[in-house]
C-alpha cells in the first residue's frame, strides 16, 4: 500500500521542463492544471516595478513574472524556476530567479507588421524600421517618472514602443523621422487577452537609432485652417477581409451585431438591415479593426444560415463582469445575465435605460432605439417598479478594454424588453400602495400622495447624485493612490464639495501652494463658511472655504461637505508629504542632508553613459576626513556628527552649479565635477575643498582643527566606468594621505585636537 501511495505521488507530481523551446511550445491547453519549469535562458527586457521580465533563447521566448529583487539587466544569463500559467500565450509565475553570469544579448530579428500583429514574433528581441508619428512623456503608474512613449508606422500597421527613459531632451528631432526600434515585442491586449495591437518594450534610449531625420521640423508647418485638415488625410488600406463564424446573440438593424463561438464573442458593424434571427448560426465577413481598445469587425456583410444554435446566457455577478481579463477571463460582448435592484429608469431620444444596483454597485441595463423608429413611433417602455429584485439578460459591454487595471465599469445592453425579467416585486409596504387605500378611503388624503411622490423624485435625484459623488470620491482616491499632482487633485476635491453645496464656489488655500479651487473675485452679498486641514503632526495643512448665502445659516450639510473635502485634502496632502519624504529619504544622507551613496553611484553612472560623445570630461574627487575616529573618541558622537555637518556645508559651498557632493558613508565624501576642460579645473576646485579645513570647527563649546585626504580622478583618463573612477580617485587620495603622514613625522601640532593636516593631489 506504501508503495502504491509513493508511485501515485511520484505520478502526480510531473518533472519539470528543462528547455525554454520546450516550455514556449506549449498551448494554454496543456498548461491548465500548472505545469513546472526549470531552464537557462538569457534577460531581454526587466522592469522589477511592473514585475516584468522577458527571456530568450535562440530564437524561443517566453514572459516571466516574478518579484525577483535582483537588477537584472539585458544580457544576464539566468535560471528560471516557476509554473506555467494560461494567457494571452502560456507564461511563467511564482518564478524564482538565479543569476548564472552575464552574456551577449541574442542578435535581434527582422519582423513584419504581420508576424508581430499574429503574436508570432510575441516576447521576442526584434528590430524593426519605423516612422514616428508622435513622442511623449507618459506617466507611468508604478514609475516616479515618466518614460518615453512613441507611437509609430511600419510596413502594414502601427507600433508602439514603450523606453525606459525619462529623458525629455531625448524628444527632440524624432517626430516624422525614420528610426530603428530594437526590444521586446509584446502587445496590447482587451479584457479577453485577445491582442489589439503591437508595443515594443525598450530598456534604454539605445534602443532608438534615428536613421533618417526629417524632412522639415513639424513646428514649421504652415497653418492649416480647422475646417481644411481633411485634405492632409492620405491612407493606403491594404487590411485583409476575414471571415468569422458564430451565434447570433445581438442585434441591432443598420447598425451592429455580436457573434459568440465558444469563450469568443465578436462586436460587428454592418450597415445591413435585412431580417437575422438570435440564436442562428450566421457568417460574417469583413475588416478588423480596434475600437476603443476592443477588436471589431467593420464594414461587415452577414449570412444568416437559418441553422438554430442557441447560447445560454451565463449567470455572473458584479464582480465576475467587472474583473478585467488579467485577474479570470473577460466578458465584454459576451451574453450574460446578471440580477439587481431597479434603482430608477429613463427613457432618452436614443434609448431607453434602467439604472440597477447590485451589492453595492450601481450599473445600467440599455435598451437603444433602433434606426426605423424614426419613422414609427416608439413603443411603450416596459414600467418596472423602482425596488423590484430583475434579472437582466444582455450583451456586456465594458467601458475599458484594460486588463491590467482592476475593475471596470460595464453595461448590460438588451436585445429586448423581453430581457428584463422581474424576479420579485419591491414590499408592498410602500408609498404608492399605502396612497392607494388611503385614497380609497378619502380624498383628502390626495395631499399626501402628491407629497409621496415628490419625495420619491427627491430620492432619485439624491441617489444619482449620490452615485456621482462617489465616483468622484472613488475617482480622487485612486488619484491620491497613484500620486498624481497635488494641485489637480485638491481642484477636484473643491468641485465635489461645490457640488454637495449646490453650486456654491468653493477653494482651498494649501500651505506652500497658494489658493486652489473657484474662489470669486469679489464677495459681497454672500457669506464665507471654512474649514480647517489638520496635518496628522498636528500642523495646519491650510483649509477650505464655501461661498454661500448670505442670508442662511449654515448647517450640517455644510459643515459635512466641507469636511468631507478637509478630510479627502488631508489625505491627499499627507500621502504626497510622506511620497516626497521617502524619495528624499532614499536618496538623501539624513545626517548631512546632502545625497547618499546610492544617489551618488546613480548620478555618476548617468554622467558616465552620457559622456560617450566626444570630448565630454567630468571629474570625480574622493575626501577622506583624516583622524575622524579620534573625534568622536575625544568628543563623543554628538560632537563627530556636528563636525561632519559642518564639513559638509562648508565643502558644498565651493562647488558650482551643475557639481555634486555626496557621503558614502563615515567619514567618506565625494564629489562629481562636471563640464570642466582637463584636470586642471578639478585640481583647482580639488584646492577649494581642501581649504574648507583651514579654519577650526566649533561644536557644543569644542575647536576641532579636521583636515582631510584628497584624491582627484578624470573621465576617460583614469578610467570609463564607476568602478575604475571611484579605485583611481581612491588610489590618488591614499597616495596623499601617505604623503601627508610622512611629511607630518607622526607628530601632531601641540595646543589641538582632531585630525593633522590637510594635504591634496
Amino acid at each position: 500500500m506504501i508503495l502504491a501511495w509513493t508511485m501515485a505521488a511520484g505520478a502526480a507530481a510531473p518533472a519539470p521542463l528543462i528547455t525554454l523551446r520546450a516550455v514556449a511550445a506549449l498551448t494554454n491547453e496543456q498548461v491548465e492544471q500548472g505545469l513546472p519549469v526549470s531552464f537557462q535562458a538569457t534577460v531581454t527586457y526587466f522592469r522589477s516595478v511592473d514585475k516584468l521580465l522577458f527571456v530568450q533563447d535562440g530564437n524561443a521566448a517566453i514572459y516571466v513574472h516574478t518579484d525577483t529583487r535582483l537588477k537584472l539587466t539585458p544580457g544576464d544569463r539566468i535560471l528560471v524556476r516557476g509554473i506555467m500559467h494560461p494567457s494571452f500565450r502560456p507564461y511563467v509565475t511564482d518564478a524564482v530567479i538565479v543569476p548564472l553570469g552575464h552574456g551577449a544579448l541574442p542578435a535581434p530579428e527582422q519582423a513584419t507588421f504581420q508576424e508581430m500583429i499574429r503574436g508570432e514574433a510575441d516576447c521576442r528581441y526584434v528590430t524593426v524600421r519605423a516612422l514616428v508619428r508622435s513622442a511623449d512623456m507618459v506617466p507611468e503608474a508604478n514609475l516616479p517618472a515618466p518614460s518615453i512613449y512613441l507611437q509609430t508606422v511600419v510596413d502594414g500597421g502601427q507600433v508602439d514602443a514603450d523606453i525606459d527613459s525619462n529623458d525629455a531632451n531625448a524628444l527632440e528631432g524624432l517626430l516624422d523621422a525614420e528610426v530603428q526600434i530594437t526590444g521586446v515585442v509584446s502587445g496590447h491586449f482587451d479584457n479577453k487577452m485577445e491582442q489589439t495591437g503591437v508595443l515594443f518594450h525598450v530598456q534604454s534610449l539605445s534602443g532608438v537609432k534615428i536613421l533618417r531625420a526629417a524632412d522639415a521640423n513639424p513646428w514649421s508647418l504652415p497653418l492649416t485652417r480647422m475646417d481644411r485638415i481633411i485634405t492632409g488625410y492620405h491612407m493606403i488600406d491594404g487590411t485583409e477581409r476575414m471571415r468569422v463564424r458564430g451565434t447570433i446573440t445581438y442585434y441591432q438593424p443598420g447598425a451592429a451585431l455580436v457573434l459568440e463561438d465558444g469563450p469568443r464573442s465578436l462586436w460587428i458593424e454592418t450597415h445591413a438591415d435585412s431580417p437575422l434571427r438570435i440564436g442562428d448560426l450566421a457568417t460574417a465577413i469583413g475588416f478588423p479593426e480596434v475600437q476603443n481598445g476592443f477588436l471589431a469587425l467593420t464594414r461587415s456583410e452577414v449570412h444568416d444560415s437559418s441553422v438554430e444554435a442557441p447560447i445560454a446566457p451565463s449567470l455572473l455577478t458584479w464582480r465576475e463582469l467587472a474583473a478585467g481579463g488579467n485577474s479570470g477571463r473577460g466578458h465584454s460582448f459576451d451574453l450574460v445575465s446578471i440580477e439587481g435592484t431597479v434603482v430608477t429608469e429613463v427613457r432618452q431620444a436614443t434609448q431607453d435605460e434602467y439604472v440597477l444596483e447590485t451589492r453595492g454597485h450601481l450599473f445600467s441595463a440599455i435598451f437603444r432605439h433602433p434606426d426605423l423608429f424614426d419613422r414609427i413611433p416608439l413603443p411603450p417602455m416596459k414600467r418596472v417598479p423602482v425596488g423590484s429584485r430583475v434579472r437582466v439578460t444582455g450583451i456586456c459591454m465594458l467601458a475599458v478594454a484594460d486588463p491590467f487595471n482592476g475593475d471596470v465599469q460595464f453595461n448590460i445592453l438588451l436585445r429586448s424588453f423581453a430581457d428584463v425579467e422581474v424576479m420579485a416585486q419591491p414590499s408592498p409596504l410602500n408609498v404608492r400602495n399605502l396612497l392607494l387605500v388611503i385614497g380609497l378611503l378619502a380624498a383628502a388624503i390626495l395631499a399626501v400622495g402628491v407629497r409621496s411622490l415628490l419625495f420619491e423624485r427627491k430620492v432619485r435625484r439624491e441617489t444619482a447624485a449620490l452615485a456621482y459623488l462617489e465616483r468622484r470620491r472613488s475617482r480622487i482616491l485612486e488619484q491620491i493612490n497613484n500620486a498624481r499632482p497635488l494641485e489637480d487633485i485638491v481642484e477636484q476635491i473643491t468641485e465635489v464639495v461645490s457640488f454637495k453645496l449646490r453650486g456654491a464656489p468653493c477653494w482651498c488655500e494649501v500651505r506652500g501652494s497658494g489658493c486652489i479651487g473657484n474662489k470669486p473675485p469679489k464677495i459681497t452679498s454672500q457669506q464665507i463658511i471654512s474649514r480647517e486641514i489638520s496635518g496628522r503632526r498636528g500642523d495646519g495643512l491650510g483649509a477650505i472655504h464655501a461661498a454661500v448665502d448670505s442670508l442662511a445659516k449654515p448647517g450640517a450639510d455644510e459643515q459635512a461637505a466641507l469636511a468631507l473635502g478637509a478630510g479627502l485634502t488631508e489625505l491627499a496632502m499627507e500621502t504626497s508629504r510622506l511620497y516626497s519624504d521617502l524619495v528624499h529619504r532614499s536618496e538623501y544622507d539624513l545626517l548631512t542632508d546632502i545625497q547618499n551613496r546610492f544617489s551618488f553611484e546613480r548620478v555618476l553612472d548617468n554622467f558616465i553613459r552620457e559622456a560617450g560623445e566626444p570630448h565630454k570630461i567630468f571629474g570625480l574627487i574622493y575626501i577622506d576626513l583624516n583622524e575622524f575616529k579620534q573625534v568622536n573618541d575625544v568628543y563623543g558622537h554628538q560632537v563627530g556628527d556636528q563636525y561632519l555637518q559642518e564639513v559638509a556645508r562648508r565643502m558644498k559651498r565651493q562647488l558650482r552649479p551643475g557639481d555634486m557632493l555626496a557621503r558614502l558613508g563615515g567619514d567618506e565624501f565625494a564629489a562629481i565635477i562636471s563640464d570642466v576642460s582637463g584636470r586642471a579645473d578639478v585640481n583647482e576646485i580639488a584646492v577649494r575643498l581642501d581649504g574648507c579645513f583651514a579654519e577650526p570647527f566649533a561644536a557644543e563649546g569644542c575647536v576641532v582643527r579636521g583636515s582631510a585626504s584628497i584624491g582627484v580622478a578624470l573621465y576617460p583618463e583614469d578610467g570609463t566606468t564607476r568602478d575604475s573612477l571611484l579605485s583611481a580617485a581612491d588610489a590618488a587620495m591614499y597616495v596623499t594621505k601617505q604623503a601627508a603622514q610622512e611629511k607630518q613625522g607622526g607628530v601632531r601640532d601641540r595646543g589641538t585636537a582632531g585630525p593633522g593636516s590637510k594635504s591634496h593631489k
